[in-house]
């Protein structure tokens, strides 16, 4: 090299850290296959294996995941009550439940107790795999299709009436935008349906976020049909 070239060496790269997933899951095969497909991808790994509720409990707070892959159905303590202790005491750790679509109830039990969205069994191990990055991002895992089965599902059964909400504070716009985020639609959707920019529902929702409080758009979701903006099943 001569005396005149300059070297620059280059930026070091610092790869972010990995997802940290904790794998709550009574099945010992099927926990060892989500183990194996997490742990081989770049960017995931597991941090802890639970085959009982109390022991996600126990594990999310010694391991703090980024995210808890939960079974509904669990030995000692089902997959609701567990999410309902992970999310009051451990900050920061988000649920993933894993279900099917004849446990809506279920389902819907465990988004009001803090759950960021649910995956449904049958899914391929590319949807799991986003179903892991969205929910770690902070965001809520809830397709418009598969809530609107839910809320629709909730709406038709026999269940309990919704708790009340109180939606006082919000403005008329932001009502607007929760009844539809909680009829399913899809920021672009919600964009379309009123005439804003995806960026303008986006500034509502975040609002809404706020003023409830609710953790993520799963909550939102509970927020409308509790306050009464939701009451006859969304279409399909």
């Amino acid at each position: 090299m001569s005396t005149g070239d300059v070297s620059i060496d280059a930026a070091p790269h610092n790869p972010a850290p990995p997802v940290r997933v904790l794998l709550a899951e009574d099945q010992v095969l099927v926990r060892d296959s989500l183990k194996v497909l997490i742990d081989t991808t770049p960017g995931m790994a597991t941090v802890g294996e639970a085959g009982t509720g109390a022991e996600a409990v126990l594990l999310a707070r010694r391991c703090r995941p980024d995210v808890v892959l939960m079974d509904v159905r669990m030995p000692d303590m089902d997959g609701i009550e567990a999410t309902r202790r992970i999310c009051a005491d451990s900050a920061g750790v988000r649920v993933l439940i894993l279900t099917t679509f004849d446990v809506d109830e279920y389902v819907y039990a465990a988004l009001r107790a803090g759950a960021s969205g649910f995956l449904i069994k049958n899914a391929t191990a590319a949807e799991l795999l986003a179903a892991i990055r969205v929910v770690a991002s902070g965001e809520a895992l809830l397709a418009p299709t598969v809530t609107r089965r839910l809320i629709g599902e909730f709406l038709r059964g026999p269940h309990s009436a919704p708790a009340g909400r109180d939606l006082s504070g919000i403005t008329q716009r932001e009502r607007d935008v929760l009844t539809l985020v909680g009829r399913g639609m899809s920021n672009a959707e919600i964009a379309g349906h009123l005439h804003l920019t995806v960026g303008t529902v986006k500034t509502h929702i975040g609002r809404l976020l706020a003023k409830l409080p609710a953790r993520d758009r799963a909550q939102l979701v509970i927020a409308a049909y509790e306050g009464g903006l939701v009451t006859t099943p969304p279409a399909k």
